[in-house]
């Protein structure tokens, strides 16, 4: 099939043109799957002409609902005037519009509910607004817009930061990484979009991670206070600690280690999650463990690790159309050790049921290396546990009979296809908050698969995995010291806390403490 085009427009149609055999939604899950780069679509097909099919991704679009029919547009004030219901079409959706109808699939053609959301703002906020023109409008109604938008999202599961303070009436210190760059504006800004009740909240500024003399800020520090009115009570500087990080925050996922006798591949998955279950690992002298993104940094490792996810099916989805998935099979088809933590040993099943949603939705083939199943459901697993392993197969058969702990936090349930759960599990755990016991997990050959977060936790576990890569590898350690992932832990926070004391204004933090009380 070959056409000459100028525009990546006519490339799409040419591409329909290619899939189209009488099916329009086949066609347009088709090219979807071969499309790169963000796309807002609709798309008429000649022997369908009172049919409108509409796709995007990472490009705004949203349905309005008429009682005449239906309307697609780029965004909501373009449809105010015809309608206040609108669907807003996610990544990877496909709706299909007809006078009477819309229906909705996912880019495997699976069928999915969606509920319009209600617009209840004025429509004249789409319009100037007494301002000459429209761009004197925005640029006024930056930060308002911004507020909007974000804090809704932000706000809505938000439980640890400000939502935590305001439920325990508690005060709060804002803190700016310098290290990140434009720190007067990070801190400015957050408190310029914060709600009044949550800015009077706020007790005192910290600027964190400083390099060099800390006088050349005093200018910018006095700007700060005088502008927000609020104190700052010290800036940090940028220390050698090795504290666990947050997911989107952490600088573990660019370092390049290398030099180990033990090489270690983590899938590093788009919306990975819990990736501290590796730290007992990575502290191993001869270990040098490494984040991957494409089948090209995956080289030949000794093992790969599989991390938890916040979207089981949708990480699974983006390993199988960038080769990671088909990379990790041929490892495992080589002996590769491959283990799995929660949504990574989801994805080993053979098969992924969402009936409810929580995810994807629809039914979605795994990577067929345990022979397991998982159906998602809404409630979600929430526990601390301890247990010991007791099958464990292949090449990490030595840890049977070691004593583990960890926690699960996880939708879903995953199930061995022909029921025997308990004769084939990988572990036997008790429920720390209920005391039931249970089994978990599952091995064949050299794939195993856990729900338990901090599996390689407990001392002496990560040393024997090292131990057992290295026999496997024909290779010998120096003699591992058996130090406890918690005793480390340990030293680090008191380094932090160290510092933290010796830079920051203690009696005025301990002041602010004592109004509250």
């Amino acid at each position: 099939y070959r056409f000459v085009s100028e525009t990546d427009t006519e490339v799409i149609a040419h591409l329909l043109d290619y899939y189209y055999r009488g099916n329009p939604l086949e066609a347009v899950t088709k090219i979807m799957h071969r499309m790169e780069g963000s796309y807002a679509l609709g798309i008429i097909f000649k022997d369908h002409p009172n049919e409108l099919y509409a796709v995007r991704k990472d490009s705004p679009l949203i349905v309005g609902h008429t009682d005449g029919g239906s309307i697609i547009a780029s965004d909501v004030p373009a449809v105010l005037k015809y309608t206040r219901d609108v669907y807003f079409i996610e990544n990877e959706e496909i709706v299909r519009l007809t006078e009477q109808n819309m229906e909705f699939f996912t880019v495997d053609e699976e069928p999915l509910k969606k509920e319009p959301v209600h617009i209840d703002w004025d429509a004249n906020a789409a319009e100037k607004g007494g301002y000459e023109h429209f761009m004197l409008k925005e640029m006024h109604e930056q930060p308002g817009a911004v507020s909007d938008t974000l804090n809704p999202r932000l706000k809505e599961n938000d439980i640890v930061n400000m939502g935590l303070a305001k439920m325990l009436d508690a005060p709060v210190l804002l803190v700016g990484d310098i290290d990140r760059g434009g720190v007067f504006a990070q801190l400015l800004g957050t408190l310029m979009l914060l709600e009044q009740e949550e800015r009077e909240r706020v007790k005192g500024l910290i600027i964190n991670k400083f390099r060099g003399d800390k006088t050349i800020l005093d200018p910018g520090i006095q700007m700060l206070e005088e502008r927000c009115r609020v104190p700052v009570l010290g800036v940090t500087p940028y220390l050698n600690v090795d504290i666990e990080d947050e997911d989107s925050l952490t600088e573990r996922f660019i370092k390049t280690g290398s030099g180990g006798k033990i090489d270690i591949a983590v899938i590093r998955t788009p919306r990975i999650s819990n990736f501290t279950d590796f730290l007992a690992l990575e502290h191993l002298e001869e270990v040098t463990l490494r984040y991957v993104e494409h089948p090209g940094q995956l080289k030949r490792p000794d093992m790969i690790l599989l991390p938890g996810t916040k979207n089981t099916m949708g990480d699974l989805k983006w390993m199988r159309e960038n080769g990671l998935e088909a990379a990790i099979l041929k490892e495992a088809d080589q002996g590769t050790v491959i283990f799995g933590i929660c949504g990574g040993y989801q994805m080993l099943g053979e098969e992924l049921r969402d009936p409810d949603q929580v995810e994807e939705g629809g039914t979605m083939r795994g990577m067929g290396l345990l022979p397991l199943e998982t159906v998602f459901t809404k409630e979600k697993t929430r526990t601390r546990v301890s247990g010991r392993f007791c099958h464990v197969d292949g090449a990490l058969k030595s840890l049977e009979g070691k004593e583990l702990e960890g926690y699960e936090i996880h939708m879903g349930v995953t199930r061995k296809r022909d029921g025997q759960e308990e004769q084939a599990a990988m572990s036997q755990m008790k429920d720390q908050v209920s005391g039931r016991t249970s089994m978990d997990g599952y091995s064949r050959g050299n794939v195993y698969g856990s729900y338990i977060h901090g599996i390689f936790d407990r001392e002496g576990v990560a040393e024997e995995i090292a131990e057992s890569l290295a026999k496997k590898k024909g290779v010998s350690l120096k003699e591992i010291k058996n130090k406890s992932l918690k005793d480390w832990k340990e030293e680090q926070y008191d380094l932090l806390a160290d510092a933290l004391r010796e830079h920051l204004d203690m009696k005025a933090i301990y002041q602010i403490l004592e109004e509250e009380e």
